[in-house]
């Protein structure tokens, strides 16, 4: 039986498969800075964090996993 996957979860593999830069879903981010997947989405407005804009949504994006690795480093 084939394992479920995310929507979001395919396409962070497939960027970081094709991509240099690694990325997290906003999910993945929030998790990492404890805020919920909304608290996330306003933080990344807030403060400007930069979206990896996906071409089928307007609204769905992903994040660069470097910058949000800073982020955690500052805050601790």
């Amino acid at each position: 039986m084939q394992e479920f996957e995310d929507w979001d979860q395919k396409l962070k593999h497939t960027f970081n498969e094709t991509s240099r830069e690694v990325v997290l879903t906003v999910t993945e981010a929030g998790k990492l800075l404890g805020l919920t997947k909304d608290q996330m989405k306003a933080y990344v407005d807030k403060n400007k964090v930069t979206k990896i804009p996906i071409s089928r949504s307007v609204h769905r994006y992903l994040l660069l996993k470097s910058e949000i690795d800073q982020i955690v480093a500052e805050k601790i």
